[in-house]
């Protein structure tokens, strides 16, 4: 078998029936048939054809931020970036600042150390619990910005082939991208400025305060609807009576009715239910389709 061959050439670099909901910030759900760990350019390019040979899709898992993973075991080829795919470097030219940015590195990392050298621009991210790679395929943002204000261009893998995206090939729209789930982000490289790096922090402070007073904590994986045009899910949930909801281990938070928490040994399933429920009562009140924000395994039908 094609897997059995990729098993043994990864050996310690990839593991069978591995867990991959509790590798999400949900911290619930099930394991894949198996999960490889990429972390130079050099394991990719050795094992990048095994993974395109091995008959199971690639599912790319960064942070498990915005990713919600059925409890049963998924029948997909689970792919985690790091090492040198998680490094962050920049440079002046022409009087901006080229950044090159991991698709494994986390943004509220990439956010605090740009701010402390005086780059300036990415601020917002620092709310943002994701890693890059994710970022640029749903185009995370937050707090008056998103990612496609700064990417320049990202470089993905797909079956066996390196391609190097342009903003206009990106086709950025909300929380939305051309990038498909095939397509494996390697980095990302963004366009910033030189700023006041004491003024940055100071932002960057703010939105963390921000973020501790009207988001809640816990298990669960940011908001869960977009956002209606010209609206707010969680307002829009709030008045159709949800917030606070509860099915099984899952729950509407009290705090921001966009956000659902799961208990410690919950079930994914109970928060797709929720989720079924929450779009329902939202729908009869206000006939508004809320839809999902988050990126569902295993799932047969949408909530």
């Amino acid at each position: 078998m094609s897997l059995e061959r990729l098993l043994a050439v990864a050996q310690g670099r990839a593991v069978e029936h591995a867990p991959f909901g509790a590798r999400t910030t949900y911290r619930v759900g099930g394991t894949v048939r198996a999960l490889v760990t990429l972390s130079t350019k050099r394991d990719l390019e050795e094992l990048g054809p095994l993974i395109a040979e091995c008959g199971l899709e690639p599912y790319v898992l960064g942070n498990g931020s915005n990713l919600l993973v059925a409890d049963a075991e998924q029948d997909v080829l689970g792919v985690h970036l790091d090492g040198e795919f998680a490094q962050l470097t920049w440079r002046d030219e022409h009087g901006r600042v080229l950044v090159l940015a991991g698709a494994g590195l986390d943004l509220p990392v990439a956010a605090r150390r740009l701010a402390s050298e005086g780059v300036v621009g990415f601020e917002w991210a620092v709310g943002v619990p994701g890693s890059f790679g994710g970022a640029a395929v749903m185009n995370a943002g937050g707090h008056g910005s998103d990612m496609a204000a700064s990417v320049r261009q990202v470089a993905t893998w797909r079956d066996g082939a390196t391609r190097t995206w342009s903003v206009s090939d990106l086709d950025f729209a909300y929380r939305s991208s051309a990038l498909g789930e095939g397509d494996v982000v390697t980095e990302v490289t963004l366009e910033l400025a030189r700023g006041d790096a004491e003024a940055a922090r100071r932002e960057i402070s703010e939105i963390v305060r921000w973020r501790r007073e009207h988001q809640p904590g816990g298990a669960n994986g940011g908001s869960v609807f977009k956002n209606p045009v010209g609206d707010h899910a969680g307002r829009l949930i709030e008045e159709a009576g949800a917030k606070g909801l509860r099915h099984g281990s899952a729950v509407v938070s009290d705090k921001h009715a966009n956000f659902i928490l799961v208990d410690a040994h919950g079930r994914a399933d109970d928060v797709f239910a929720l989720m079924g429920e929450v779009r329902r009562r939202v729908q009869e009140h206000s006939g508004v389709r809320l839809e999902s924000e988050h990126r569902l395994l295993g799932f047969k039908e949408r909530p």
